[in-house]
């Protein structure tokens, strides 16, 4: 994986689905940039959906028709130019068949990289339901968020690197514990995955909120309206504010759905959490079960007796504290400081071989 000599350094074309206001592009791809520059690479960012599509998302309006299919024409028109090295997530553009894709890149090398189980999107399309597949099979590597999507690829491309999603420590200010009497848990996402993540054990944060001194900050967007029976506050997210608001809470909560679209998740929530000292309560389900350390930096929790016997340990000071060391730790374990020269090398051996 070291042996570079066939690394050209030319520029580097990264095929992303967003631009920096999508979440899984900027914190997989954009915050990389400067590390890959100074490795030599020279990153061409080119984002699929515009920032008005997610914007329109983001706000309830639903995903634009018309927006999508103006990037697919534009994405169609820009096939022909291709630098000579890719870094794909995961697809050049949905819905084109994976014969398409790799008509366009010819010779060319191309690193895929996974964040999600993303072939639920296509498996009861059965011109698409092999795509990823065949696109990953044909790779000069694969880069997978966590355990899951590793195993899976493995037995696809062998050239497979686990690379999770990280945090940049240096964003983050360290939480410190401190006597609350109200327990403050924090919850960061985005509307989208507000509906499908959090809403699904509304009963059991309700069931918390009636039994512990409990205030939720939803860090995603204000017009998320407070539900019934939970002490709740909502707020806008900005990449300006996220590291401050964490900060100002005691605990972070990542409740998931088990279905086979979560169990494909990352931990991404947990990581954040982490950076900013905070112990957390999750749901056992898919990368979750890897992070946590039961009892250690947080708790895994599925009944609703589960998450009330958490939260009400973590409600106490001396409790927390205990965790304090050990959620750091953790942290850096998936911190871009660790992880940046780790993805450098990978790509320019993949680019070398």
């Amino acid at each position: 994986m070291k042996n570079t000599a066939a690394f050209s350094s030319g520029k580097l074309g990264i095929y992303t689905r967003y631009s920096e206001r999508g979440a899984s592009s900027r914190l997989r791809y954009y915050l990389y940039r400067q590390a890959l520059t100074e490795q030599g690479f020279l990153p061409q960012y080119h984002p699929f959906f515009t920032d008005g599509y997610l914007q329109k998302l983001y706000s309830g309006k639903g995903k634009s028709k018309t927006d999508a299919l103006a990037a697919l024409l534009k994405r169609f028109c820009r096939l022909p130019f291709l630098e000579k090295e890719l870094l794909i997530e995961y697809e050049l553009s949905p819905f084109l068949p994976a014969g398409v894709e790799l008509f366009f890149i010819g010779k060319r090398k191309y690193v895929l990289n996974f964040d999600d189980l993303v072939w639920e999107k296509y498996k009861n399309i059965s011109l698409l339901s092999g795509k990823f597949d065949k696109l990953i099979a044909n790779a000069a590597g694969v880069i997978a968020a966590n355990h899951l999507l590793y195993d899976r690829i493995k037995q696809l491309n062998p050239r497979v690197i686990l690379i999770p999603t990280v945090v940049d420590l240096d964003h983050y200010r360290r939480r410190e514990v401190r006597d609350t009497a109200v327990l403050r848990a924090a919850w960061i996402g985005t509307p989208v995955t507000f509906q499908e993540c959090f809403l699904p054990l509304e009963k059991t944060l309700r069931t918390v909120c009636g039994e512990i001194p409990l205030e939720i900050l939803v860090i995603a967007s204000d017009r998320i309206a407070p539900l019934p029976g939970i002490n709740m506050t909502s707020v806008n997210w900005s990449e300006e504010t996220e590291a401050a608001l964490l900060s100002s809470c005691d605990i972070g909560i990542m409740p998931l759905a088990d279905n086979d679209f979560s169990r494909g998740k990352s931990a991404y929530k947990l990581i954040q959490y982490a950076a900013a000292g905070l112990p957390s309560v999750a749901s056992p389900v898919g990368e979750n079960k890897h992070f946590i350390r039961q009892g250690e930096n947080g708790f895994c929790a599925d009944t609703p007796e589960q998450w009330l016997s958490a939260v009400q340990y973590l409600s106490v000071t001396e409790n927390r504290q205990k965790m304090s060391g050990a959620i750091y730790q953790t942290a850096y374990a998936y911190s871009l400081q660790k992880y940046a020269p780790v993805l450098a090398d990978f790509l320019k051996a993949c680019f070398s071989c």
